[in-house]
């Protein structure tokens, strides 16, 4: 049976966290990762299920994900130890094929579940009423995408407020798509649908006459550009309704984290071209991706909270609300 996952004291509890991508746990071979600060290690059944549970072995410690696939059951290269998706021992094969093996061999097993292309885990207690996969739900079919990952050294949140920035583009990402020089930052416009945070953005020149406007003040904001987080570690840019850049912040410890990076896109249907255009998407969007790496990295703490030693401007609106949106998730303060 699953139980209450004990990771990183900076994670919300009771979600779903989009953790890797479906391809990386593959037909009868185990992968081992760590994510919210535990070592996992994750295989697939015959049937196809991903199974996951503590990568430890509770005999002599060894790395279960460094054995074989046996079937349903993941075998222990140490001693030969097998282990079902709820994280007992069914076997020791030292004692036998027909001697019973007693409770006390289990490790922690975790409930994931695989949908839109990735493995998601649920981070806290199992409820009677699970929660739905919090994926962004025009893209949950009509899209093709292309991506890549790469890990950074910093926490999982900070990760994700550089992709709530929309003061730092003009500076950032001057020769991309900074360029323009609209430093001048109106708004931005947050609005909350649940855990869904969509912000509308528009940056302008600075022509010395005019102060940015209030929120409140800018009028049809709808038809601004706009982003998305859907929380707990997922981002969308919408770049139109055939296009969008979407990332997963999966935290690796509260120093790492694993960023899977897709360009989605429905214009082109041509099977040959659509794997051609989105493999494509991969070169521009790397390359704007370590623009803001070469930043955050030199950012410190290495993670954010809600009360920090910082002065935030108004154009900070987006990182504001998500800190606020995670202390409410946390209960460590009580929702507006």
């Amino acid at each position: 049976m699953n139980r209450i996952t004990k990771g990183l004291l900076n994670m919300i509890n009771n979600q779903w966290y989009g953790i890797l991508e479906s391809k990386e746990v593959k037909s009868k071979k185990s992968i081992g990762v760590t994510r919210m600060g535990e070592k996992l290690v994750l295989w697939r059944s015959e049937s196809g299920k991903v199974n996951c549970i503590f990568d430890k072995c509770c005999h002599r410690g060894a790395a279960i994900s460094a054995g074989k696939v046996i079937h349903d059951k993941m075998m222990c290269p140490f001693h030969g130890f097998e282990y079902d998706s709820s994280g007992k021992v069914t076997l020791i094969p030292a004692n036998g094929k027909n001697t019973p093996v007693p409770e006390r061999y289990k490790v922690q097993s975790y409930l994931v579940e695989e949908k839109y292309g990735l493995i998601w885990l649920w981070y806290g207690e199992i409820l009677d009423n699970m929660p739905e996969i919090p994926f962004f739900k025009e893209l949950r079919e009509g899209f093709s995408y292309g991506g890549f990952s790469e890990m950074w050294p910093v926490n999982y949140t900070r990760a994700i407020e550089n992709q709530l920035d929309v003061v730092h583009l003009p500076f950032v990402h001057t020769s991309s798509i900074g360029r323009g020089n609209k430093t001048l930052v109106n708004g931005p416009v947050v609005k909350w649908e649940e855990n869904l945070m969509t912000f509308y953005v528009n940056n302008v020149v600075d022509d010395g006459n005019a102060k940015p406007l209030k929120p409140n003040e800018i009028k049809n904001y709808k038809k601004l550009f706009s982003l998305q987080l859907q929380m707990p570690n997922i981002w969308q840019n919408i770049i139109s309704k055939d296009i969008r850049i979407v990332a997963i912040f999966a935290p690796i410890d509260e120093n790492h984290t694993q960023i899977y990076l897709r360009f989605y896109q429905k214009f082109m249907k041509v099977p040959i071209l659509k794997q051609i255009v989105n493999g494509m998407s991969t070169f521009s969007n790397k390359y704007i991706l370590h623009q803001d790496r070469r930043i955050v990295l030199t950012q410190t703490p290495i993670k954010s909270e809600l009360t920090m030693n910082e002065n935030l401007i108004q154009g900070d609106m987006p990182i504001i609300e998500y800190r606020r949106r995670r202390a409410f998730l946390k209960g460590e303060i009580e929702k507006k």
